[in-house]
């Protein structure tokens, strides 16, 4: 966890890798949450007898689930004590780069592209967010996510 004190302070980093976060384990329970919340049914994901003799050798977790993981990414790599909130603003870019088998850990590497002060005493940041998998030279899901911090 890397702690900031102001706004400033991590705005000074820009253009820098500024964290990585923990590990998170991706379980068959949580692919099944996430596919009932959204409906994605698909057999790849949830028919794990089916999933593990399809191309993948095993269920996959749907990329949105992985998407959906970046603020527990950002909470577990990066603190700054000036805030009080945080809000997603959106993404400017999403690509889902590799497969993510069930049982995989995954975690994220923070590189701040922008940090722009805005309304009411904030900072809007631009991240580029590279999604890792333990033991994969390639990234399962790279994004821009674009974020919001107030006092």
């Amino acid at each position: 966890m890397r702690t900031f004190k102001t706004f400033e302070e991590l705005s000074a980093c820009v253009g820098q890798e500024v964290a990585v976060s923990d590990w998170a384990t991706i379980t068959q329970s949580q692919v099944q949450q996430f596919a009932d919340a959204t409906g994605d049914q698909q057999w790849i994901h949830v028919d794990v007898e089916r999933a593990t003799a399809g191309p993948f050798g095993a269920p996959i977790a749907h990329g949105f689930l992985t998407l959906s993981l970046l603020p527990k990414f950002f909470d577990t790599a990066l603190h700054v004590e000036q805030s009080g909130m945080g809000v997603n603003y959106g993404l400017n870019k999403v690509r889902f780069t590799a497969p993510v088998p069930v049982g995989s850990r995954l975690r994220a590497r923070l590189k701040l592209l922008a940090a722009t002060p805005i309304d009411n005493g904030g900072t809007q940041m631009t991240w580029e967010v590279a999604v890792e998998r333990e033991g994969s030279a390639k990234p399962v899901c790279i994004a821009e996510s674009i974020a919001r911090r107030y006092p």
